[in-house]
């Protein structure tokens, strides 16, 4: 079922892409933020399984509030994507579409050239020079806010 929700179109709620996450904790944490900003997902890239207990653990038993996969970038459900990246466009000047899909990379090394290469369009977040990145889930939370303030996340 949640291949089938993830490729549903057209979508009210964006589908979150973690490209090739690390961290289980995160990856749990942003499972929690999709489900309490109504996305329609999280996808996972690699390695990582979105399943194992520890990211369920950090997800506080949302992942049955959302759909959760992995997939490859292939995989990757329609939607225009937007990823993350300090050199895109600044949020801030953009409306993010609810068909959206919503890519970020790991903290230590951003995006992998794969999934970079299929983005529609690179977006930034607002930050100092002096700080080189946020916590994954911090972007996450950031972005989805951002999604829901200009018009998205239905009551």
């Amino acid at each position: 079922g949640n291949l089938a929700k993830l490729a549903h179109a057209p979508r009210t709620a964006p589908v979150v892409v973690l490209d090739q996450p690390r961290n289980l904790g995160n990856a749990g944490a942003v499972v929690r933020l999709a489900a309490g900003f109504g996305a329609t997902g999280v996808v996972t890239t690699g390695t990582l399984d979105p399943w194992h207990p520890t990211v369920v653990r950090g997800g506080a038993g949302l992942h049955f509030a959302t759909a959760v996969e992995r997939l490859t970038v292939n995989e990757l459900p329609p939607g225009p994507l937007f990823a993350l990246d300090p050199e895109g466009e600044d949020i801030r000047s953009l409306k993010l579409p609810d068909e959206a899909l919503l890519a970020f990379g790991s903290e230590r090394t951003g995006l992998t050239a794969e999934l970079r290469a299929r983005a529609d369009h690179l977006v930034a977040l607002p930050m100092r020079p002096q700080v080189s990145s946020y916590n994954l889930a911090t972007s996450v939370a950031m972005t989805l806010y951002h999604w829901s303030a200009t018009g998205g996340a239905p009551a």
